[in-house]
């Protein structure tokens, strides 16, 4: 681990974080007012672009797969972490506890709302509800992952570049120096974005956990409760980052996905199976059947807003969490082939999103069209905790499920918050060199960060939207800041590679894995 910290960096990154949180406390109206008018003309102007990017990036990310490229070995060792524990992770990182609510209840919007210009209310607009569902959490989002992820990859283990963040990898591609105005102002709207984007995932998250336990509990939700949860969560993943990746961040990330899937059958077992099956496969075969459809549509003529709404909306909302996700994903992945990172992160990210809300989503949408739970119409009545409580209430042991459903909740968020301190700590550590971590009072300065900017919004009444909103507006430059990267990395893997025959690759990995075993003999 390195000692070496960007004070200037923290400082301006801190600076301007407070600033905002200082204008949201002092003009909210006028602060939301003006963010929704941003972000309605960044949709306006850069809506099809976010679309062709998205699309044409998961086309691209699954040629490399497929060429000889995807033999290519980061780094000249085996792998760090079992494929289920990297697995574990990157799913982790990259899946807030925002995930376990719109699991439950996202579909219930497409019902009044349809994309694909389907009728509202209609059974088609039922039967598109849950494949939209699983369209937004699947290929497309991972795909906005692994473009930061994969790039960022090949210029740590590959090329052996000092660095891991943005600027340096834009240094590494540009010239420019890291250090100068530019590499800073990416730096900062890195920092930015992570305090954006998470504060989404803490202001849908810690509510209805609290909503939930306390329905358990017999008692009232109060704003007490959301402090003690909020406390909770930061001293787990405090304690988790502290400790570093293969102690804290690994082994939470493998009861996280244990959990999970300990609540997904036991809601399978428990709940409608068949329903579930079957609704669960027919939305997976509408979903890649409409593929192509949804990644494009624009809606120019029926103008029901919708793409911008939804798919453009979520499109930004990844971009803000690629960053911090992508550069978690590769300090995980040293040892790994460029094939094996591109395909567990569009395959295995998406089939977990794909079970998840295929049995989770699946049961709520049982419980409307029995009639048990109006989810639909307590949605409508901005009751959407409330509608997913009385559907934890319908399944035998509801008690336990519940409690199940908030410790899930509680580690996803965990784990989310570890890797954005984990990655933020790396952005604000100069020359990080591939066997190096950032210090563990470093990691622990951002868990601190995280969970105080938060607090202090939730303390003094300002609105969560606007940050988030202003956070998904700077992923518009994201955009650029990722095509100069993808360029860059695609540039550099022609210039190593392009001239060398696919199983000379692979040769080329094998002996640098046995090089370097044999060279931690020597030692």
């Amino acid at each position: 681990m390195t000692k070496q910290v960007d004070k200037l960096l923290i400082s301006l990154s801190v600076a301007l974080v407070l600033v905002v949180v200082g204008f949201l406390y002092f003009q909210p109206t006028q602060s939301q007012a003006t963010a929704n008018v941003i972000f309605g003309k960044m949709t306006e102007w850069f809506g099809s672009g976010a679309l062709l990017f998205t699309f044409l990036g998961f086309l691209l990310l699954v040629f490399v797969a497929f060429s000889k490229f995807g033999k290519i070995r980061l780094g000249n060792t085996t792998p760090e972490y079992s494929t289920f524990k990297w697995i574990s992770m990157m799913i982790a990182c990259g899946l807030g506890s925002a995930t376990v609510y719109w699991a439950f209840i996202e579909w219930a919007y497409y019902i009044g709302t349809p994309g694909l210009g389907i009728e509202p209310n209609s059974q088609r607009a039922f039967e598109m509800a849950l494949p939209y569902n699983m369209f937004h959490w699947g290929f497309s989002a991972w795909t906005l992952y692994a473009l930061v992820g994969v790039p960022v990859c090949y210029h740590f283990y590959v090329r052996k570049n000092q660095g891991l963040s943005l600027s340096s990898i834009i240094s590494s591609i540009t010239g420019i120096k890291q250090n100068g105005v530019i590499g800073r102002i990416v730096d900062i709207m890195f920092i930015f974005i992570c305090f954006g984007g998470l504060s989404i995932t803490l202001g849908v998250s810690v509510p209805l956990v609290n909503e939930v336990l306390s329905s358990v509990l017999g008692i009232e939700p109060s704003f007490m409760m959301n402090i003690i949860l909020i406390l909770v969560i930061s001293i787990v993943y405090s304690l988790s980052s502290y400790i570093g990746l293969q102690k804290g961040m690994a082994r939470i990330s493998n009861w996280t996905t244990k959990l999970a899937i300990i609540l997904c059958i036991g809601v399978l077992i428990t709940g409608p199976t068949f329903f579930i099956i079957a609704n669960s496969t027919n939305a997976i075969g509408l979903m890649l059947q409409n593929f192509v459809q949804m990644s494009l549509f624009t809606d120019p003529i029926g103008q029901s807003g919708f793409p911008q709404s939804w798919t453009i909306f979520y499109w930004l909302y990844w971009i803000t969490y690629a960053p911090f996700t992508g550069i978690f994903i590769a300090k995980v992945s040293k040892g790994r082939t460029l094939r094996s990172v591109i395909s567990n992160t569009l395959i295995s990210g998406s089939v977990g999103c794909f079970s998840f809300f295929g049995i989770i989503g699946s049961l709520t949408i049982d419980r409307q069209l029995t009639g048990v739970v109006d989810v639909v119409g307590m949605l409508g009545a901005g009751k959407d905790k409330g509608a997913i409580i009385e559907v934890l209430q319908t399944l035998p042991l509801s008690s336990i499920f519940m409690v199940l459903f908030c410790v899930v909740s509680l580690l996803f968020l965990a784990t989310t918050l570890d890797g954005a301190a984990f990655t933020m700590a790396s952005t604000a550590t100069p020359k990080l060199k591939e066997n190096e971590e950032p210090h563990p009072m470093h990691r622990l300065f951002w868990c601190v960060m995280l969970a105080l900017v938060p607090l202090t919004m939730i303390f003094i009444g300002a609105n969560l939207n606007t940050i988030k909103t202003s956070a998904i507006i700077t992923g518009v430059p994201v955009i650029f800041i990722m095509i100069v990267m993808i360029v860059g990395w695609l540039r550099w893997m022609q210039k190593d590679f392009g001239h060398i025959p696919a199983d000379k690759i692979e040769q080329i990995s094998v002996a640098g894995i046995r090089q370097a075993g044999e060279d931690e003999l020597k030692e």
